[in-house]
């Protein structure tokens, strides 16, 4: 029997869906312009942490409108989860943005302009494939995002290897390597929680697809 049409409340979960992953790319495209130099420092870090602050009440409506919703598009832990991993995105861009500002980095270095970049690679996949969550038949084909978004994870781990190494063998100031461990730390873990987005869209396509 074919699917009914969603109803306004499933409908909506979709619509808060894209506007977290929308979210997410803004504010990661705003990092970037962080280790690119593009930027007013605080002023980059306060829109970042307003972002932040946006996911978190874009996700506090996502499980508000669930505890409201008896029939959802996808399984509930589904939707819970994917509210939560994409939130964990935004939190960990926020962290390393924020860490910046606190350790008042100027120079950014050649590896976190890389993982800047893989970050907004990751996040915008994940906002391509977002809305292939509406429709069953486009279940499937959500999951080249999934190997997509795993790729980027893959890179970024072996940047971040290599940042570490570097640092340890190049820098002879104990505070900077503190601050600059700390800021890899913060993006390369920003890209495993795309890779947990990625996971939750794996489940739901072998599950419903």
């Amino acid at each position: 029997m074919p699917r009914l049409p969603f109803s306004q409340h499933e409908d909506k979960f979709f619509t808060l869906f894209e506007q977290s992953a929308e979210n997410i790319v803004i504010a990661a495209g705003k990092l970037r312009e962080l280790f690119y130099g593009c930027y007013s420092l605080e002023r980059t870090v306060a829109e970042i942490t307003e972002f932040e602050h946006q996911g978190d009440a874009i996700t506090h409506e996502i499980i508000s409108l669930l505890h409201r919703t008896f029939v959802t598009p996808f399984d509930r832990e589904d939707i819970a989860s994917l509210a939560q991993r994409l939130d964990d995105v935004t939190d960990l861009i926020d962290a390393a943005s924020d860490a910046m500002l606190i350790y008042k980095i100027d120079t950014p270095t050649q590896r976190a302009k890389e993982l800047s970049d893989i970050v907004v690679s990751a996040a915008t996949s994940i906002q391509t494939a977002i809305p292939l969550l509406k429709k069953r038949s486009e279940l499937k084909n959500i999951l080249k995002y999934c190997v997509e978004v795993n790729r980027f994870e893959n890179v970024a781990d072996r940047i971040y290897r290599a940042a570490m190494g570097e640092l340890f063998d190049e820098c002879q100031d104990i505070t900077m390597i503190i601050k600059w461990r700390e800021i890899y730390e913060f993006l390369e873990t920003a890209t495993d929680k795309c890779e947990d987005v990625a996971n939750v869209f794996e489940g739901i396509a072998l599950k419903h697809g």
